[in-house]
C-alpha cells in the first residue's frame, strides 16, 4: 500500500533492541525531541512511511531488512537506507558535520572543503529521493528533514513532476554572504527552490535563505507580510518585522514558511507528576541542600557555547568570593558521537575548564561545577529544571533551542530566571528571558548577576508570561499550522476551493 505522508529524516524513530537474539523496534525511551512530534503526523493519514539511513557492514546488506515496523502502534513503516561505514562518515561525519554545520551556523573559519565527497552526498540523496517515490501514492506529501537532505527534493522532482514536496531546516540558516562560500551553492538552492514548502523556526532564517535565491536565481517575490504575532518583529539580534511568504521559480510556487517548533508541555508534566519523578526531585533539592542551582543542558559542540558559559561561571565566582559554597553548575555537555573528529578539541576545552574551576574554588563540601558528559535519564533531566533557579542557555548560535521552552514549562510559570542567548531561535519568542551577547564577556557577566539577583515577585511575572507563549504555542500548534499549510498545496482541494470562491 502506497503512503499519504513520506517523511525524510537522517534518524531511526525507534531503539533497536535484541532481546532474546531477536531483534525489536520499540518506542524511543527519551520521549523528547522533535522526533515523537513528527512520528504524530501519522495519525492523521492512512498509510505513512519514515525513510531513515543505517549503517551495515557486508554481511549485514546481504540480508538487511528493507522496511521494519515500529512496536507502537501507529499507522506507519520505516524503509531504511543501508549505508557503509565509509558512507556514513563522508556523508555525515565530514561532508555535514566539516563543511556544512559550520557555514550553517556562521562560523566559516571552521568550514573544510577538500575532504567533503560531494559526490557521495549526491549518491545518499539520490537514494532517499529514489525511496521516496517508491513509497509514495500519487497524492502523498514528501516531507523532508534538514541540511543532510538538502538535494532529496530535486530527485524528487525529476521522478515525480507532480509531488508535493515540504522541506523544514531544523538549523539555522545564515546571511547570503556565508551561505555562498559553499561552492555547492547552486545546486543546494535549485534544489531547494523544487519544493512547494520550505520552512524554517524564524522569518530570519527564511529572509536569509531568500536572499541566498535572490543572488543566484531570477526569483520572483509573490508576497511578503508581517511576522507572526507571537515573534518579537523588532529589537532583538535575529528580529525581522516581516517576511517573504511567496516566490516563484520558473514555474514552481514556492511558499515560504517562518514558525518556531514548540515543545510538548503535556508530555513534560505528566513526566514531572509521576510519583516516582516527585521522589527523585525530592532527593536532588535534599542534596542541594540550600544552594541555587545554576543548569545548563547541551551536548559538545563550539556552536553550544559551553566555553564561554564556564569562563563566565569562573570569572562569577572570581569577583563574588560570597556565593562560593553557596551556588552550584550544573552543566550536561553529552559527548559527541564516535567519529565525530570535529569536536574532539571542543571537549577537550570543556572538560580542561571545568577542572580548572573546581580545582581553584573547589572546598571540602563543595565543588563548583557538576560536569555530565553521557546522556542524562530524562526524568532526571525534568527534575533538574524543575528545581534550576537559574536556566543559562546561550549558544553562540542554534536553530531554535528546546533547552529554554523545556525549562519553562517544568517550572510550570513559578520563579525561577532564563538566561538565552539573543543568536538562538527562540529569543524571537521570549523577550521576558534575560537575553545576552554570548559573545561579550561584559554582557555575559551582567546576565547572570541580573538572574541570581532578581526578586522572587519579577521571576514570577516574567516567567508567567513566557509560560503563556511557550504553552500555547506549543508543538501541536506547530503540527496545526503546518497541517493547514500542507493542505493549502493539495491542488484538488485548492481547485474546490477556487469554484466556491467563484
Amino acid at each position: 500500500m502506497k503512503s499519504n505522508l513520506v517523511i525524510l529524516y537522517h534518524r531511526e524513530p525507534y531503539d533497536e533492541v535484541v532481546e532474546n537474539g531477536q531483534t525489536r523496534y520499540l518506542p524511543k525511551k527519551s520521549p523528547n525531541g522533535i522526533v515523537p512530534t513528527l512520528k504524530n503526523f501519522f495519525a492523521s493519514v492512512k498509510q505513512g512511511t519514515w525513510i531513515a539511513w543505517k549503517q551495515v557492514n557486508s554481511k549485514q546488506k546481504a540480508d538487511f531488512q528493507e522496511r521494519v515496523t515500529v512496536e507502537d502502534g501507529a499507522g506507519y513503516n520505516v524503509r531504511r537506507i543501508p549505508l557503509s561505514a565509509d558512507q556514513v562518515k563522508h556523508f555525515y561525519h565530514i561532508t555535514s558535520k566539516e563543511a556544512f554545520w559550520p557555514i550553517l551556523h556562521s562560523f566559516p573559519y571552521h568550514f573544510t572543503y577538500e575532504s567533503s565527497d560531494w559526490q557521495n552526498f549526491h549518491t545518499i540523496n539520490r537514494l532517499f529521493a529514489e525511496a521516496a517515490c517508491e513509497e509514495a501514492a500519487d497524492d502523498a506529501l514528501i516531507w523532508i528533514h534538514d541540511y543532510n537532505l538538502w538535494l532529496a527534493p530535486y530527485y524528487i522532482r525529476q521522478k515525480k513532476p507532480n509531488a508535493r514536496i515540504a522541506f523544514f531546516h531544523h538549523t539555522p540558516f545564515p546571511s547570503v554572504d556565508i551561505f555562498n562560500i559553499l561552492p555547492w551553492r547552486e545546486e543546494i538552492a535549485d534544489s531547494l527552490l523544487c519544493c512547494d514548502i520550505v520552512g524554517f523556526h524564524i522569518p530570519r532564517y527564511s529572509e536569509n535563505f531568500v536572499n541566498v535565491a535572490r543572488s543566484l536565481r531570477e526569483v520572483e517575490i509573490v508576497k511578503r507580510e508581517p511576522v507572526p504575532p507571537q515573534i518579537t518583529p523588532v529589537g532583538t539580534a535575529l528580529a525581522e518585522p516581516d517576511f517573504t511568504t511567496q516566490l516563484r521559480y520558473k514555474n514552481q510556487l514556492v511558499n515560504i514558511d517562518a514558525l518556531p517548533v514548540g515543545t510538548n508541555p503535556q508530555g513534560i508534566l505528566s513526566v514531572l507528576h509521576k510519583p516516582e519523578t516527585q521522589k527523585r526531585l525530592v532527593e536532588i533539592q535534599q542534596a542541594m541542600n540550600g544552594r541555587k542551582l545554576i543548569f545548563a543542558a547541551g551536548r559538545v559542540d563550539y556552536v553550544k557555547g559551553t566555553r564561554e558559559m564556564l569562563e563566565a561561571y569562573g570569572r562569577l565566582l572570581e569577583r563574588r568570593p560570597d556565593l562560593r559554597g553557596k551556588v552550584n553548575l550544573m552543566a550536561t555537555s553529552v559527548s559527541a558521537a564516535a567519529g565525530m573528529r570535529v569536536y574532539k578539541t571542543t571537549q577537550h576545552q570543556i572538560e580542561q575548564l571545568a577542572g580548572k574551576i573546581n580545582g581553584q574554588f573547589a572546598q571540602f563540601d563543595w565543588v563548583p561545577i557538576m560536569l555530565f558528559t553521557q546522556p542524562v535519564p530524562y526524568e532526571d533531566l525534568i527534575c533538574y529544571y524543575h528545581t534550576a533557579d537559574v536556566c543559562w542557555t546561550t549558544p553562540l548560535r542554534d536553530g531554535l533551542n528546546l533547552v529554554a521552552k523545556e525549562y519553562i514549562v517544568a517550572k510550570e510559570g513559578q520563579g525561577g530566571a532564563l538566561v538565552l542567548s539573543e543568536f538562538v531561535g527562540a529569543a524571537v519568542e521570549l523577550p521576558e528571558a534575560i537575553l545576552t551577547n554570548p559573545y561579550s564577556i561584559d554582557r555575559m557577566d551582567e546576565a547572570i548577576d541580573q538572574a541570581l539577583a532578581m526578586p522572587e515577585k519579577e521571576q514570577k511575572e516574567r516567567m508567567a508570561k513566557m509560560y503563556e507563549t511557550v504553552t500555547k504555542y506549543d508543538v501541536n500548534y506547530w503540527a496545526d499550522h503546518l497541517l493547514e499549510l500542507f493542505e493549502s498545496t493539495n491542488p484538488e482541494k485548492t481547485s474546490q476551493q477556487e469554484v466556491v470562491s467563484v
